[in-house]
């Protein structure tokens, strides 16, 4: 096609011999020259017009084909190196992404051995800890120093109790952890029930020293409690860490971690856990550190030989969450920031930075401005990360806790009353469970006040395994129900709430009830309003 435009050429403009050389050689090289071949666009055009430097009509021809040539190449290219980012988001992130909370009664170790992993695994270095120290020396709380790494307040450090859920960071060979440190007091459960929510696996610290455990197993103990809760909000996997093995009372006494051990077991079946496959015992110091990064040393411990704490973290399997699914992240909380930032869990789907979402249920429409996981910026996240995203086109006082970032086609339902399978656990004195029962609904981040209106059946579990699903009779609904009673009812609350059912998404779809600082009943929700109603 080039050289029939040179044949058409009127006869002045023909070329003398080598410069039509030079002319096509140019030409050649510039048609399939890549654009980041270190060449710009710019010189590669200066480079044709000094081949072509007469400038007769048809040649300009030739360089308009050219010119689209390297448009397209541009365009080519451009995409090319999306797709690069696209491969090299992918790569980046080798290690899994796990929360661990850490649980337990007031006073088992739970701060101190969080502040020992940091330690351990370089996160605080010695003079900080040497700092915290003399700190805590000065408060004649010497054992307290490595707590000062978790409980960062003054308030925190004089009572020596954690109040709101410390957060920190820290790797081993194959995963990234987030620590969430849970209040073991019990005037702090909500706190600590917003930390479980987003943990993926649970440390339950007990204490061996004499008299510690007893407390905080028997009722009203923290222990009992903290698993429950555990269990209904999702922590899957539980690794059950026995504390202070170093103290004067224990001296690594393998028959107080036997005897402890026998008492766990029954109760964390009753909880619903299977301790063969997702339950983990071990004995620890956190003071000392002894069986956390590495094994115990035998002359310390003689009769242990499993793994220490980092190789059990290490190696335990999680549900994998799905990467592609629709986005639903609940939010904790929120502040400006030059511009609106939101913090939660990616419980499902991945956000990218220029994603449109909405905030639910108040269907606000937001652009996602930026990202960051732990303090690092990136440029998408995915499921169980924990995440902080600017947001553009809300307002920070339009959002509270509770709300639900969820993607524009598959958003999350917004309701005011839904269906729900409850365990009853433990009533209040002289209190029945009827319609009419009021309590605070705790369900991923949001606490609600809510009321059952109606009890709809009570099931049987003993029986549900044997009868024939075929030939149920249709019940008669219960008036009320006693502790330990399984029962499905309709629950209300006074403002819209997103939730999901809970074979759906598991994690938008469990939750407590509370009660005058007492945890009455767990469930999870088993029907919800039509899609865009509000009601039944």
């Amino acid at each position: 096609m080039e050289h029939d435009a040179h044949a058409e050429a009127p006869p002045h403009a023909v070329l003398p011999p080598e410069d039509a050389t030079v002319d096509d050689w140019a030409r050649e090289d510039a048609e399939p020259m890549p654009v980041d071949s270190g060449a710009a666009p710019a010189e590669v055009a200066a480079a044709d017009s000094a081949a072509n430097a007469p400038p007769e009509p048809a040649a300009e021809g030739v360089k308009e084909i050219e010119s689209s040539l390297q448009s397209l190449e541009l365009k080519a290219n451009v995409t090319a190196q999306e797709d690069a980012h696209e491969v090299e988001d992918e790569g980046e992130e080798t290690k899994r992404h796990l929360n661990v909370v850490f649980i337990g009664h007031v006073d088992a170790g739970k701060s101190t051995a969080g502040g020992q992993i940091l330690f351990l695994s370089g996160q605080v270095d010695d003079r900080t800890i040497q700092k915290y120290e003399k700190e805590a020396k000065d408060k004649s709380r010497e054992s307290w120093y490595m707590a000062y790494i978790m409980d960062t307040n003054e308030e925190e450090r004089v009572k020596g109790k954690t109040v709101e859920v410390g957060r920190a960071h820290f790797e081993t060979e194959h995963t990234r952890f987030t620590i969430l440190d849970a209040p073991g007091h019990k005037s702090y459960v909500p706190n600590m029930i917003s930390g479980a929510s987003q943990a993926d696996i649970g440390v339950l610290v007990i204490s061996a020293r004499k008299g510690e455990f007893e407390t905080g197993y028997e009722k009203g103990g923290q222990t009992r409690e903290h698993v429950l809760l555990a269990k209904t909000l999702g922590v899957a996997k539980l690794v059950v860490v026995i504390n202070k093995m170093d103290d004067p009372t224990v001296k690594w006494s393998k028959e107080r971690y036997d005897e402890i051990e026998a008492k766990m077991v029954p109760f964390l079946k009753s909880s619903g856990y299977n301790v063969k496959k997702d339950v983990q015992f071990l004995p620890i110091s956190g003071l000392l550190g002894s069986n956390m990064k590495t094994r115990m040393d035998k002359s310390i411990c003689n009769w242990w030989d499993g793994p220490c704490l980092f190789e059990v973290l290490d190696r335990i399997e999680v549900p994998l969450r799905d990467p592609k699914g629709p986005v639903r992240m609940p939010i904790i909380d929120k502040y400006k920031d030059m511009g609106t930032v939101v913090m939660g869990k990616m419980e499902s789907g991945t956000i990218r930075e220029g994603d449109s979402l909405l905030v639910m249920p108040n269907k606000s429409h937001v652009k996602v401005i930026g990202i960051s996981l732990d303090e690092s910026k990136v440029r998408r996240a995915g499921p169980a990360e924990n995440v902080r995203v600017k947001l553009s086109g809300i307002e920070e006082e339009d959002i509270m806790a509770g709300f639900v970032l969820s993607s524009v086609a598959n958003p999350v339902g917004a309701v005011t009353e839904f269906n729900a399978q409850l365990q009853i656990l433990e009533l209040l004195d002289n209190a029945i469970f009827t319609a009419g029962y009021k309590a605070v609904l705790h369900i991923h981040s949001v606490v609600e006040e809510c009321e059952i209106v109606e009890l709809i059946e009570e099931i049987d579990m003993k029986k549900k395994k044997e009868a024939d699903p075929k030939r149920k009779k249709p019940k008669r609904k219960p008036l009320f129900v006693k502790n330990g009673a399984v029962v499905v009812c309709r629950i209300q609350v006074n403002n819209l709430i997103c939730i999901e059912k809970f074979s759906d998404f598991p994690q938008l779809g469990r939750f407590t009830l509370r009660t005058e600082g007492k945890t009455v009943a767990v469930g999870k929700v088993v029907e919800v309003p039509p899609a865009g109603s509000p009601t039944f």
